[in-house]
């Protein structure tokens, strides 16, 4: 068999773990099987990247940060440069005679994979987010690692929120979905949480603030860069002529500093932005990954194509990509870390 592997969206921990997986469970498996590397995600199959991976090359990648193959989060190639590039991508596929693809990805790339799927394309998925947003999958590598950021940057704020008196605010991302905010403000004993999924009200949050102000000194603001105010309206920005979510954290301390800078408390932003998706894995999403990895490498060898690896009850699963394309995996209502938060954070 010969099988490609890409990873495509934005980067994160983990993603060389699994491609050191996926090549080692391969490759020891059957030594007759070959593995290619496609550069720069979906790109690389458009414009004919590859190169050759094999057991001595990835060894090393366990705890290596970002990934070897490069990746890109623009890079479809149904909507290529405004055309429909995916019949150059499919004979790629066939000049190189790839058996079986290995997409490693968030939910935009796993619903390209699936409309490759359709096009009888065999494909395997494994799912890749710090956000933690994929539809169906219980935990996504790069999470563990992101939330860990998230938290050690919020102890550090403390201890200048409390040598100055201050409300700091720390931004997260995670688009829609608020599990970073959630962990990472729980881990880091956050006394204010804003999360897309739970509209917030700025005369609430003020007079929150303003009581821990009063009982401690200082006060910690974690805000998910897609959180929502009242009346349903999220904070947007342009960045290269495209609008983004985020620059909430900065809009959000610019107000807070004028209701409680009155009484003489400032109000500090920080922006964390990529470094939650940078470095080394945490040894959770080292194992995480490696898992994923294992288990794609399994559904290949079963030719179970067409599915994406997912975790469920502690368990990698096989969920159709039929049922992941297009779908996102919010905090829903009622969830128990919700819950902790609405009891620590009173």
């Amino acid at each position: 068999m010969k099988v490609g592997v890409l990873t495509g969206g934005g980067d994160c921990p983990g993603l060389n773990a699994v491609i050191r997986a996926v090549t080692l469970a391969l490759c020891q498996a059957d030594a007759c099987t070959e593995v290619l590397g496609i550069q720069r995600g979906f790109w690389g199959l458009v414009e004919d990247r590859l190169q050759p991976l094999h057991a001595a090359a990835v060894r090393d990648l366990l705890d290596e940060g970002g990934t070897v193959l490069g990746t890109h989060n623009r890079a479809d190639p149904f909507d290529w440069q405004g055309r429909d590039a995916s019949a150059e991508a499919l004979a790629t596929v066939e000049r190189h005679g790839i058996e079986a693809l290995v997409v490693i990805g968030g939910d935009g790339s796993l619903t390209i994979a699936e409309r490759f799927a359709r096009l009888g394309l065999p494909i395997v998925g494994v799912p890749k987010t710090i956000d933690n947003d994929i539809a169906d999958n219980e935990r996504s590598f790069g999470f563990d690692s992101a939330v860990a950021v998230v938290a050690d940057a919020l102890t550090r704020l403390k201890t200048t929120a409390h040598s100055h008196g201050r409300v700091m605010v720390l931004e997260t991302m995670g688009r829609n979905a608020g599990w970073i905010a959630l962990e990472g403000g729980l881990a880091g004993g956050a006394d204010a949480i804003l999360l897309p999924e739970q509209p917030f009200h700025l005369d609430a949050l003020t007079e929150r603030l303003q009581r821990r102000v009063a009982e401690q000194g200082h006060a910690l603001v974690c805000v998910a860069e897609g959180a929502t105010l009242a009346d349903g309206a999220q904070h947007w920005q342009q960045l290269g002529g495209v609008a983004r979510l985020g620059g909430i954290g900065q809009a959000l301390t610019h107000e807070l500093d004028q209701r409680l800078g009155k009484q003489g408390t400032e109000v500090r932003a920080t922006l964390l932005g990529h470094l939650q998706r940078g470095g080394a894995p945490t040894a959770f999403d080292r194992v995480l990954s490696t898992r994923f990895g294992v288990a794609a490498a399994q559904a290949l060898r079963e030719r179970a194509f067409g599915h994406t690896i997912a975790l469920q009850g502690d368990r990698c699963v096989r969920v159709p990509l039929s049922a992941v394309a297009g779908r996102q995996r919010c905090v829903p209502p009622g969830h128990e870390l919700l819950d902790c938060a609405a009891v620590v954070c009173a």
